[in-house]
């Protein structure tokens, strides 16, 4: 009976000892993924039984996916402590408020080499016992190319492109009529010849005395009356051959 009276007694006594130590409880995403050059929110939350002292610390390690033991990259007592060495030196930015039950942080343009396994660990005593740590696996994945414009890339390829089709239309109009008029020019048969053009055709003593009936036959109105003024000034045979023709 005093056995049974001191078991009872010792069972009461350890209840009523843990009814005055309180758990806590963390949480974090199981999963994340970012590419690289992205800044990474690596949220972590807690909740506990009683308010947040000086006493409370936080504590953020890493093991990388390829394994090893893991490191500590960021501590939170009183104020935030980011790494000064190592690859997340510079890298780390507290994001955390205790108050409200905060202890997130953020990695800033993350790398492939950030893949890896982040534990989230908050001791807040006399909150001893609970899950005071929690994990999130971040994947890391290279970021897809993109085609991006800028504004004044945008601005030269709307003004430069009509710009250019609309000058080479006008240079074509200038020059192509006037290609097409050398041309004709060169290829202008003997009726096409005006009274003008005669002196820059035959040279000064060089012209012809006659005309034959192939000429009479071709001349328009206005060589026929230059031929008979023409006629007038024409020794005898010369008009009788014209009549002979």
């Amino acid at each position: 009976m005093p056995l049974l009276f001191l078991s009872h007694f010792v069972h009461q006594t350890f209840h009523r000892a843990l009814s005055h130590v309180s758990s806590i409880t963390v949480s974090s995403p199981a999963e994340l993924h970012a590419s690289t050059g992205d800044t990474v929110s690596l949220s972590c939350t807690f909740s506990s039984t009683s308010r947040p002292t000086s006493k409370m610390t936080v504590d953020w390690s890493y093991r990388p996916q390829t394994g090893g033991p893991p490191e500590t990259i960021f501590h939170f007592s009183s104020r935030a402590f980011p790494p000064l060495v190592g690859q997340f030196s510079g890298r780390i930015q507290w994001r955390g408020s205790p108050a409200k039950g905060e202890a997130s942080i953020s990695l800033i343009n993350s790398t492939l080499n950030d893949n890896g396994t982040y534990t989230c660990s908050v001791r807040n005593p006399p909150d001893v016992h609970g899950s005071p740590n929690s994990h999130t696996v971040l994947t890391v994945i290279p970021k897809a190319p993109s085609i991006r414009f800028s504004d004044v890339a945008v601005l030269l390829f709307l003004i430069l492109i009509p710009s250019t089709i609309l000058t080479l239309v006008l240079i074509g109009r200038i020059f192509c009529p006037r290609r097409q008029h050398s041309q004709s020019k060169g290829y202008r048969s003997a009726i096409e010849i005006t009274e003008g053009e005669e002196e820059d055709i035959y040279p000064a003593g060089g012209k012809p005395t006659g005309c034959t009936c192939c000429d009479l036959y071709l001349t328009d109105s206005e060589s026929e009356n230059d031929y008979t003024d023409m006629k007038t000034n024409t020794p005898i045979h010369e008009d009788y051959a014209e009549s002979q023709c």
